[in-house]
C-alpha cells in the first residue's frame, strides 16, 4: 500500500496496532488501520438424476477445465444467493432447496469457500459466458484429470463419497501450499497432497 486510503498520506507503514493481532497497513498522519480481509467465495454442487453439473472454463485460469458453478459472494447478497447466482450465470441453472455441504479454508490465496448442493428445479441448462460448455457427470464419469480446482476435486470427492453414505454432515478441509509447490490438504487432522491440475 503506497497511499492511506483514507487521508491520501504516504506516511504508511506495516506494523502491529495496539491490541490486534496481526500486522497491518497503519497510516503514521491520520491513524487509519487498513485491514485485509478474506474474499468468501460461493459455490454449488447442483445433480439432476443422480449425476453432477460441471462447467468446462471458458476463462482463465484454467480454460477449457471443468469445474462447479462458483465465484465470489458480492456486496448486498448471501452466500446462498451468490450459490445460485453462479449456478445460473455459468450453466442456466435453477436450483432448488439447496443445503451447505463444504466449508474450504485457503489461507494462502485469503479466501474461504461455502460450496451448497442442491437439486436442478427445471431440467434444462445452457452455457454461460465463463463457460464453454455444461454437462451432467455420473460420479463414474466425472473427468479427474481435467478438474480447473482443487476445491472443486474435493467438493466432488465427498459428493461421491456422500452418495454411497460413507460421508455425513458438513465437509471441512484446509488447503495450503506444500514444500513442493502442489496444493495440499488438511481434512479433520490429517494430512493428504492434492495435486493442483
Amino acid at each position: 500500500m503506497q497511499f492511506c486510503a483514507q487521508c491520501g498520506s504516504r506516511d504508511v507503514e506495516r506494523r502491529l496496532p495496539l491490541g490486534d493481532i496481526g500486522l497491518r497497513y497503519v497510516c503514521g498522519t491520520c491513524g487509519a488501520v487498513h485491514y485485509q480481509n478474506p474474499n468468501i467465495v460461493a459455490a454449488c454442487v447442483v445433480t439432476w438424476n443422480g449425476a453432477v453439473l460441471l462447467c468446462r472454463r471458458a476463462i482463465e485460469p484454467f480454460i477449457g477445465q471443468w469445474t462447479i458453478p462458483a465465484g465470489y459472494l458480492e456486496l448486498g447478497e448471501t452466500v446462498e444467493e451468490a450459490a445460485r447466482r453462479e449456478a445460473e450465470e455459468e450453466a442456466g441453472a435453477r436450483v432448488g432447496e439447496l443445503n451447505l455441504m463444504a466449508l474450504y479454508n485457503l489461507p494462502m490465496f485469503g479466501e474461504v469457500y461455502l460450496v451448497y448442493r442442491g437439486q436442478l428445479a427445471h431440467p434444462v441448462v445452457a452455457a454461460g459466458p465463463e463457460s464453454l460448455e455444461v454437462r451432467f457427470f455420473t460420479a463414474a464419469e466425472i473427468p479427474w484429470d481435467a478438474l480447473a480446482f482443487p476445491m472443486a476435486r474435493e467438493a466432488l470427492a465427498y459428493w461421491a463419497r456422500e452418495r454411497t453414505g460413507s460421508s455425513q454432515g458438513t465437509h471441512t478441509a484446509d488447503f495450503f501450499w506444500g514444500p513442493e509447490g502442489a496444493v495440499r490438504v488438511r481434512r479433520a487432522g490429517l494430512q493428504r497432497k492434492q495435486n493442483d491440475r
